[in-house]
């Protein structure tokens, strides 16, 4: 903490001589310019946040040029907030509607750290640091919900981070703003701040990236709270404005709003302020929404750069990962009541939760942890008691497995028998065991070693039978039945000679072209039938298999609808083969309408097939 201070101390005195500047800023940490209004500027502008343009223009030693923008901080305060990248002389220049500061010059310097960077989409589905070159180190997110971290006891709060720290978590997703206890307290009125509970919070996040935990933030609460209270988008915008200048140079990642299908035209508010972030934050962190399904919807708009997903339906994450080449987080797969309660259905057993978690990764997706009793919800308040919970170190051991493996190139693979897998082909492979039993799976004819992984105490055992398994066929059963398990097929020393000269994008990523060849696609919409469907009201709906072979045994089917005209791109509707749907009211715009209808199927092998079918809606 000791630094910190030292820090503000010498910015208040280049504040008192005229000429806002930082001491040597180690790479990746940020540095605050301050610069406060004098008394006649003051009167010209009661309420800065509203109505003082600040911005610069950061020039680095290899002359690019990142543009920051200042924001309010109490009082008459003004701050720049920039976080050097590369080492050097960095120069700045000011652009204000405060004539004595517009056209202000200055520089600082950036010096070596050991930060890794901040975390960035690469490898098309995955994740990495910024810290650039050959040996770019690769990202293994793993995050934790604390909706309420901004407002929680700090005591409880610095308890949670160091925990949640130990355990390897590496993310933390909360609230800047939202309608839940605590954090409904960062505004009193659309123009009016409160600068304590931002100052707090800043503290908060560098807090989390001192000790390697990146701060996932989402900007509004559910129930349309955002638009809500923002109505005008001038309000909106200038709420962006301020939370991307004040944490853009920290390490951090945008989610939007929570659950954006319970948000009024949640396309448009969504693309203005997601399309806001993109252009303001020069450093491009990633960028999302929370949702109740899944954020896909808005991939076509241009500024989502991953998918975030709130399912434990397999067949949601399993089919778009076949149609989208972006990383997928999964925010809430499920929450862990180890004693907290439960409030809601995805509340469930350490069991559960650990299964769920295990086959989201088969699906190529990335974990969020939630215990109810810490993630904050309304229903049920936080405690410390819950942070050692048992499914949070079988997260740990999550982490510490994959830890070993490349896992950055890892892909779903489809040839195996009792089990459900991911591969870097002719690499490794990892296969999870739900039910334990026999498991056969086709490799490619190397030298591998073989480990049966233990999820619930990260115990991993080799297989003594041989030192190798070399062959195209592994067939083989688990230590025991009691639990799942998870086959881990192994080239250990081509993958330590991989990580010593490859670099890091070093595969192509695998794209599936959806077929939309009706005599290829093996299956039908038996119902709904007709050409009308009611607005809010339950549907039935049969898929009819037309062609069974081995291909076909374990299908997969995800339903989206799209309103023709509607703006708000598609929602998912339902999942399976048998069911009912709705058709929700928030994508109808206007009647008469037409709906779209797109049945999405997934084969055993991966295949993934679509049809359309094209309805009118009706009002009921």
């Amino acid at each position: 903490m000791i630094h910190r201070w030292l820090l503000l101390g010498s910015l208040f005195l280049s504040v008192a001589l005229g000429q806002p500047t930082c001491p040597d800023t180690p790479l990746y940490s940020p540095c605050d310019l301050v610069f406060e209004l004098n008394d006649e500027e003051a009167a010209a502008h009661p309420n800065p946040y509203a109505s003082v343009e600040l911005y610069a223009e950061f020039r680095s030693p290899e002359h690019s040029t990142y543009l920051l923008h200042g924001f309010w901080d109490g009082g008459r305060r003004m701050k720049l907030r920039v976080s050097p990248v590369v080492p050097g002389k960095w120069e700045y220049r000011v652009t204000s509607n405060i004539a004595r500061l517009d056209g202000m010059q200055g520089s600082f310097n950036g010096v070596a750290s050991d930060s890794k960077g901040f975390v960035r989409v690469a490898n098309s589905r995955h994740f990495s640091y910024t810290t650039g070159g050959v040996r770019t180190p690769p990202h293994l997110w793993m995050g934790d919900t604390s909706y309420r971290f901004a407002a929680i006891g700090r005591a409880f709060f610095e308890r949670m981070v160091e925990t949640r720290a130990k355990q390897k978590f590496n993310h933390i997703r909360g609230l800047v703003f939202g309608n839940f206890p605590g954090v409904d307290a960062a505004f009193s009125g659309p123009m009016q701040p409160n600068p304590e509970y931002f100052q707090e919070l800043d503290e908060r996040i560098r807090f989390m990236n001192e000790r390697g935990i990146t701060a996932d933030l989402v900007l509004g609460g559910d129930r349309n709270h955002l638009a809500d209270f923002f109505p005008a988008w001038k309000e909106r915008q200038r709420y962006v404005r301020f939370v991307v200048a004040r944490y853009a140079a920290m390490n951090v990642t945008w989610q939007g709003v929570q659950e954006f299908e319970e948000y009024d035209d949640a396309r448009r508010v969504l693309r203005e302020i997601g399309m806001l972030i993109r252009e303001l934050d020069p450093y491009q962190h990633p960028r999302s929404t929370h949702a109740v399904v899944t954020s896909s919807p808005f991939l076509r708009d241009g500024w989502m750069d991953y998918i975030a997903y709130q399912t434990s339906d397999r067949a949601v994450a399993a089919i778009e990962h076949q149609q989208y080449t972006v990383p997928q987080v999964n925010t809430e797969f499920g929450y862990e009541n180890s004693g907290g309660g439960a409030s809601h259905s995805h509340h469930v057993d350490t069991a559960t939760f650990r299964k769920r978690l295990w086959n989201l990764t088969m699906d190529g997706m990335y974990p969020t942890y939630g215990n109810t009793g810490t993630y904050g919800g309304r229903q049920i308040e936080p405690g410390p008691q819950h942070l050692d919970a048992p499914g949070a170190g079988q997260m740990t051991h999550w982490f510490n497995f994959f830890s070993n493996t490349r896992h950055w190139e890892l892909e779903p693979y489809f040839d195996v028998v009792g089990g459900r897998a991911i591969a870097l082909t002719g690499i490794e492979y990892i296969v999870y065991l739900e039910e334990p039993g026999t498991v056969e799976l086709a490799v490619e004819k190397k030298n591998y070693k073989v480990y049966w992984f233990n999820p619930l105490t990260g115990e991993s055992i080799q297989v003594k039978k041989a030192k190798e398994f070399k062959g195209e066929r592994y067939i083989g059963q688990p230590p025991d039945s009691d639990h799942d398990w998870v086959l881990h097929l192994s080239r250990d020393g081509r993958k330590a000679n991989m990580l010593e000269r490859w670099h890091f994008e070093s595969r192509r990523v695998p794209v599936q072209e959806v077929d939309l060849d009706p005599k290829r696609r093996p299956y039908d919409i038996a119902a709904p039938g007709g050409s009308a469907l009611p607005v809010g009201k339950p549907v039935s709906f049969v898929v009819k298999l037309t062609r069974e072979s081995r291909s076909t045994r374990n299908m997969l089917y995800l339903w989206t609808a799209e309103v023709a005209g509607g703006g708000e791109g598609f929602r998912v509707l339902a999942t399976g083969g048998e069911g009912e749907f709705t058709i929700p009211e928030s994508i109808v715009k206007q009647m008469p309408a037409n709906v779209n209808v797109n049945l999405l199927g997934m084969n055993a092998f991966g295949k993934v097939y679509s049809l359309n079918r094209v309805y009118n809606l009706k009002s009921e």
